[in-house]
């Protein structure tokens, strides 16, 4: 069966510690699922992948496979730039029990020539039973996949389709001219799903739609039904949202959106970061905008922040976090009077917690952290 329609390419969420938050991740793979999506992709670039251990990176796929419950398929990353590691990589995933496809990107890092990229992909293809996507993201990996070669690796049988992340129109057209008609095309940019199936492709595997994933899935069927009215008034609304997900490298802020609509803790593995005020605040506006997050009551003003206090004299670096909203702190601004400014120090303010909390963490020479009651 060919894989079409809007696939959710999956954060992967993390608690407060590093280890992987299972109970957020089944209740995000189980709204996905009730909201209508038509496939999932575990363990992508989304995933945060390249920083999960082997068990967890198995773990993710066990999870997702045992909430899906064989309600939709499921299509598992695996992924390296050595050839022998992706074989054997795809093949434990493979072996997963509710696993219907892997998704496989270009080698990274070593900048294989197009002769290397085909018989890289065709011994991933060839070591399976199980139908393979192709990834095609040279952003990331400083790889492009070119339209003859993947022509060429149409001809083995289980190489079913491409996530077509090169961002270039052109060649994305001509790729849809080169396939046999049963080769799933997929964009790997949320902004270029119109685009792509107005060119022959069949769908999108979508980073938006960890946000909203009833909305993109609405999208990807107006257009692949030729409901093209329907189809661009989500794209018209929808857009600014994709384009934000973007805005600092993915996955920071798709993550960020999803702490703000309560589905995770904003939490994320080196080297990803929190996001930068100003396009947190710029991202933010936006989500509220396309009414995934609900506007903070009252004026911006009033919209809640977050300081770290630093008070030297009350022991070896003692920080505290506080609320801009605190009534215990200087009559509700958050911020104590009275310290002699030598011995103390405020930073901030931080939009939420997640980033104060990592500042405070950043300060060298901390021994005592805690939190004022306004925590």
């Amino acid at each position: 069966m060919q894989l079409r329609g809007c696939g959710t390419a999956l954060v992967t969420p993390f608690h407060q510690d590093g280890s992987i938050d299972e109970p957020a991740l089944r209740n995000l793979v189980s709204w996905q699922v009730e909201s209508g999506i038509d496939f999932l992709v575990p363990c992508g670039t989304t995933g945060e992948t390249p920083t999960l251990s082997h068990e967890e990176w198995l773990r993710v796929i066990d999870i997702t496979v045992e909430v899906v419950a064989g309600r939709v398929p499921i299509v598992a990353g695996a992924t390296s730039n050595s050839t022998h590691d992706a074989v054997e990589k795809a093949k434990q995933a493979a072996a997963r029990p509710g696993v219907n496809y892997i998704l496989t990107a270009n080698p990274y890092y070593n900048k294989p020539t197009q002769e290397g990229q085909y018989r890289h992909f065709r011994a991933v293809a060839e070591a399976l039973d199980k139908p393979v996507v192709l990834y095609n993201i040279p952003g990331r990996t400083g790889a492009n996949l070119e339209p003859a070669t993947l022509a060429r690796l149409t001809e083995i049988p289980n190489i079913v389709g491409v996530k077509e992340a090169s961002g270039n129109i052109a060649q994305i057209s001509e790729v849809c001219g080169l396939v046999p008609e049963h080769f799933s095309v997929l964009a790997g940019d949320d902004a270029f799903t119109l685009p792509l199936i107005a060119v022959g492709g069949v769908g999108v595997i979508s980073v938006a739609s960890n946000e909203i994933p009833k909305e993109m899935a609405e999208l990807t069927r107006a257009a692949l039904h030729n409901d093209w009215a329907t189809a661009r008034s989500l794209n018209r609304k929808y857009l600014p949202l994709m384009q934000a997900n973007f805005i600092e490298t993915s996955p920071m802020p798709v993550k960020a959106v999803l702490a703000m609509m309560g589905k995770i803790e904003e939490v994320y593995r080196l080297p990803m970061v929190p996001m930068r005020r100003d396009t947190r605040s710029k991202l933010q506006k936006i989500a509220t905008e396309a009414g995934v997050v609900t506007k903070p009551a009252g004026s911006s003003s009033e919209a809640v922040e977050f300081f770290v206090y630093e008070n030297w004299l009350a022991g070896p670096h003692k920080v505290v976090l506080h609320r801009s909203t605190c009534g215990q702190c200087n009559h509700g601004k958050g911020r104590p009077t009275g310290h002699d400014a030598n011995h103390a120090r405020w930073h901030g303010p931080y939009a939420t917690l997640t980033e104060a909390r990592d500042a405070a963490h950043q300060l060298q020479g901390v021994l005592i952290r805690s939190e004022c009651k306004c925590i």
